[in-house]
């Protein structure tokens, strides 16, 4: 008894470990420096398709330039960033939806009559399809998935820690091309230019393998999240106002009716300004780019830019026309109490999201991880597999690459000019190069803090830990330990049996040249 009180109080708060992260981040820098560790990254001109090189060095964070950073850009690095900003505004929408009964009343009579493990699964088949929204998703899905399980009188935890591993083994997947895939493409469709100046990246060639992995990860996910994460979670103690049955009365159905009615109009509103070219609408794309998905998801399109607010807004709409019609909002005090509902408590959070953006920041600044996804890159082209040993040899190098560097445009930019050409060489196309990349990614996203949405998913669980005892962030990762294994296998198997077979990935989409 007295061990175990005495590990809990050994226990350090998230906000601690982060702390000692940067602590620890910065003497590896200087070391690293101070030993004079360095990379080479290639490049490839885009006009004459020739190599140039960059050579990457390891910026000492315990110089006077260093510090000089630290102190200089903390501040402004957590007003920036971007997490910050996108959990607030989605907070403001998702408390009028709460305290307007709204949720309640939804999520309960949604959940009423399912099967435990269907709810499960569609959170977390919605989890791994969301990365079409970007990194919105975090900021939308954990939140709502904590509070369906809490409406369903299930441990809020099981919603969070299931929509994260969801959403980050589904970062890769997807139906759809992404922003980020976009990005990808033409990456590698530079690369693969290098062999081939009249290569060519369709963007259904990926459809095939994309449905398998998606639904074989969905499957895996909720299996390990019934059989395995709910015994290993601290128990919730539920408040008896959240054991209350919900009595459906026409208020209820009455303010369902007025927000469904309100959301619908919204929708279609906002589907119109989406449709290029559309009299009075299409206005929020970005007709400078030339692919529809570009024009949706660029860095100037309306779309992209105010996403988060259309979004919140959509939330907004929602719970206020179901105060109106259920009479949970008869003036405009209840309608202001609503929208800072979700917010009360938070300061803990803001502190958590401060030392998140702090350490990211000042890992980034050190250029430890780009140095070492160019060495790892370096390593497997000197290595001279091909085939399977060649598949196993990227998802490993992939997956452990994200785990120093999240961003996937960021760490193809580095791998893409020597790693294309090489599967090239070896028969292997270079979309699905990209699909090898892509899952090794899955395996590992859910694993590293340098991940900027994982501060959310570590807010979410603090926020409905009811335990006496902080539950560590060391800890929040072990829970993400089983599904990155698991999914990450499934991924693999996929990669090998798609190329053994010789499956076709997508429409007009192969694995073998």
């Amino acid at each position: 008894m007295k061990v175990s009180k005495l590990k809990d109080r050994m226990t350090l708060h998230p906000i601690m470990t982060l702390i000692m992260l940067i602590g620890i981040t910065m003497l590896i820098s200087g070391i690293l420096a101070l030993l004079g560790v360095q990379a080479v990254q290639y490049k490839i001109n885009s006009n004459t398709l020739e190599y140039s090189t960059e050579l990457l060095k390891v910026d000492n964070l315990l110089s006077f330039s260093g510090l000089k950073y630290i102190f200089s850009s903390t501040v402004a690095n957590f007003v920036a960033f971007t997490p910050l900003s996108s959990l607030i505004i989605i907070l403001i929408g998702i408390g009028v939806m709460e305290k307007s009964g709204f949720l309640k009343t939804a999520l309960s009579l949604l959940t009423k009559k399912m099967k435990k493990n269907t709810v499960t699964f569609l959170i977390v088949f919605i989890s791994v399809i969301a990365s079409f929204m970007g990194d919105l998703s975090y900021v939308i899905m954990i939140p709502l998935s904590a509070l369906v399980f809490l409406y369903g009188k299930r441990n809020p935890l099981i919603g969070i820690v299931a929509s994260f591993a969801g959403l980050t083994c589904g970062s890769g997947l997807s139906f759809l091309i992404t922003s980020i895939d976009s990005s990808l493409i033409s990456t590698t469709i530079l690369a693969a230019k290098i062999l081939d100046p009249t290569f060519r990246f369709a963007t259904i060639s990926l459809v095939f393998i994309m449905f398998v992995a998606i639904i074989l990860v969905s499957i895996a996910i909720t299996v390990i999240t019934e059989r395995y994460l709910i015994g290993k979670l601290d128990k919730y103690e539920i408040a008896d106002t959240e054991l209350e049955e919900l009595q459906t009365t026409r208020k209820e159905m009455r303010g369902l009716l007025f927000s469904a009615i309100a959301g619908i109009v919204y929708v279609i509103f906002f589907i119109y300004q989406i449709i290029p070219n559309a009299p009075l609408g299409g206005t929020l794309l970005d007709y400078s780019q030339d692919f529809y998905i570009d024009k949706l998801f660029s860095y100037n399109s309306f779309f992209s830019n105010g996403f988060v607010f259309v979004v919140t807004m959509f939330f907004v709409i929602l719970g206020f026309f179901y105060g109106i019609g259920a009479k949970t909002i008869k003036n405009n005090k209840d309608f202001v109490d609503t929208l800072g509902h979700s917010l009360d408590g938070t300061g803990k959070t803001l502190v958590l999201i401060f030392f998140a953006s702090a350490f990211i920041s000042i890992f980034r600044y050190s250029n430890i991880g780009n140095i070492i996804v160019a060495s790892l890159t370096t390593i497997l082209t000197r290595l001279q597999f091909t085939g399977i040993p060649l598949i196993i040899t990227l998802f490993l190098v992939s997956a452990i690459s994200t785990f120093f560097v999240p961003s996937s445009i960021t760490k193809w930019t580095i791998m893409a000019p020597m790693i294309v050409p090489t599967f090239m060489t070896a028969g292997i196309t270079p979309e699905f190069t990209q699909v090898i990349f892509r899952f090794g990614e899955c395996a590992m996203m859910g694993l590293t803090p340098l991940m900027a949405y994982f501060v959310i998913y570590l807010a979410m669980i603090d926020k409905f830990n009811t335990s006496e005892k902080p539950i560590s962030l060391f800890k929040s990762l072990r829970y993400q330990i089983p599904y990155s294994i698991v999914c990450g296998g499934i991924l693999l198997i996929i990669l090998v049996v798609w190329y053994i077979i010789g499956l076709p990935i997508g429409i007009n989409g192969s694995s073998i040249l």
